[in-house]
C-alpha cells in the first residue's frame, strides 16, 4: 500500500469512526484518483478526485469532532478582547 492510499485510508477510518457508519468505502481509479460511496455498490458520493483533494472531501463529511480547547487557551481569548475604557 502506497503512503497515497494510506493516508486516503485514515481519512476514511476517521469518517467512519465520526459518523458511526462502517460502510462508507473508497475507490481508486486507474489514474490514481479516489472517490468516496456510503458501501460497497453504491453511487460514488464524489467525482473522482486528486488525493489532497479527497482527504479533504472526507474531512469535511459527518459530524465534526469538536475542536478541544485548554484553560490556557481560553485565557488568551480573554486577553484578546479589548475591553472598553470606562
Amino acid at each position: 500500500m502506497s503512503n497515497r492510499s494510506t493516508r486516503a485510508s485514515n481519512a476514511l477510518e476517521r469518517l467512519k469512526e465520526r459518523s458511526g457508519n462502517p460502510a462508507y468505502s473508497m475507490s481508486r481509479t486507474g489514474s490514481g484518483h479516489f472517490f468516496l460511496t456510503e458501501g460497497p455498490g453504491k453511487p460514488p458520493l464524489c467525482p473522482p478526485l486528486e488525493l489532497d483533494d479527497f482527504v479533504a472531501f472526507v474531512n469535511a463529511q459527518g459530524p465534526q469532532k469538536p475542536k478541544r480547547v485548554s484553560k490556557l487557551d481560553i485565557e488568551f481569548e480573554k486577553q484578546l478582547v479589548k475591553k472598553p475604557k470606562a
